[in-house]
C-alpha cells in the first residue's frame, strides 16, 4: 500500500525553526515530483515547495523563499522541509504529496505547525 507519513511539526516561537520529514512507503519517490502543501485554519490548500527527485530541482513559493528549503533522500525514500525564521502566517497543517501543480496522486495525513509566542 502506498503511503506518505509526515512528522516533525510542533509549536514554535516566531523566528524559530522546524524540520518536517515525509517518509514514503509502497513506492519509490525517486521517480516523482514531490511537494509540500499546507492548509491554514479556515483556508484552502496552499502549495509551498516541490522537488523533482530525478534531478533534485526545487521550487518554492515566494512567501517562503530564503526561509524554507526542500530536500529529498532517495536512499531513505524520504523528503524534508527545513523551515527557518518561522512566522505566525506559516501556521497550518503541512502535508507531503506526490505530484506537483495542484495534481497530487497521494497525500499524507499531515503534521501541524503552530508559530506563536
Amino acid at each position: 500500500q502506498e503511503q506518505l507519513a509526515e512528522s516533525g511539526g510542533g509549536l514554535v516561537q516566531p523566528g524559530g525553526s522546524l524540520r518536517l520529514s515525509c517518509a514514503a512507503s509502497g513506492f519509490m519517490i525517486s521517480r516523482y515530483y514531490m511537494s509540500w502543501v499546507r492548509q491554514a485554519p479556515g483556508k484552502g490548500l496552499e502549495w509551498v515547495a516541490e522537488i523533482y527527485m530525478v534531478t533534485g530541482m526545487t521550487l518554492l513559493t515566494n512567501a517562503v523563499k530564503g526561509r524554507f528549503s526542500i530536500s529529498g533522500d532517495n536512499a531513505n525514500n524520504s523528503m524534508y522541509l527545513q523551515m527557518n525564521n518561522l512566522k505566525p502566517e506559516d501556521t497550518g497543517r503541512y502535508y507531503c504529496a506526490r505530484g506537483r501543480a495542484g495534481k497530487y496522486s497521494l497525500r499524507g495525513q499531515g503534521t501541524q505547525v503552530t508559530v506563536s509566542s
